[in-house]
């Protein structure tokens, strides 16, 4: 009489099958950590900027401030901007606190005191660009002071456009 073998599937398949998922996930992990910390890009005030000095010529950022109007220079045959920011805060909390963003914006074009940054950009100028916008700008600091703007990395928000939309769009009795 022949006794039945019970054959069951061995630890080293399961094993493999484990190992192998692991793997899979861990490569998935460091694809996602790695291309986000590549691309990850710092968040600077003017002052901010201005305070790390040398250290941070030639890397990658990104700033705010406040454009003064009267430094808006645009030469059309190199098509190249020229323009100064004044130093706004980077907190909301704090924007909130003074006002608002218009308020805060008009209040550091006016202030000889805050802190400055000339910028340049190689374009043609947005149509936001003007006296009292907020200009977030992605690029480098270069070893001569000024801030260059990257292709494409412009971004301009004007709030006092429409600061009058808001009010009396639905009239009472319609």
């Amino acid at each position: 009489m022949e006794q039945a073998v019970e054959v069951r599937p061995g630890i080293g398949g399961r094993a493999k099958f484990i190992f192998g998922g692991v793997l899979i996930i861990a490569a998935v992990i460091y694809l996602v950590v790695s291309s986000t910390s590549a691309s990850a890009q710092y968040f600077f005030t003017v002052d901010e900027l201005k305070a790390r000095g040398n250290e941070i010529v030639g890397q990658n950022v990104r700033i705010s401030g406040a454009v003064i109007g009267d430094s808006i220079v645009y030469n059309r045959e190199t098509t190249t901007l020229h323009f100064t920011v004044a130093n706004v805060p980077g907190d909301n909390d704090e924007i909130e606190a003074q006002g608002g963003l218009a308020a805060v914006l008009h209040s550091a074009v006016t202030d000889p005191d805050r802190t400055r940054l000339d910028v340049v950009f190689y374009g043609v100028p947005p149509d936001l660009l003007r006296d009292e916008a907020q200009a977030i700008m992605t690029g480098q600091i270069g070893e001569d002071g000024v801030f260059y703007v990257e292709e494409n990395g412009l971004l301009l928000k004007c709030p006092t456009k429409y600061e009058e939309a808001v009010p009396g769009q639905v009239e009472e009795g319609s």
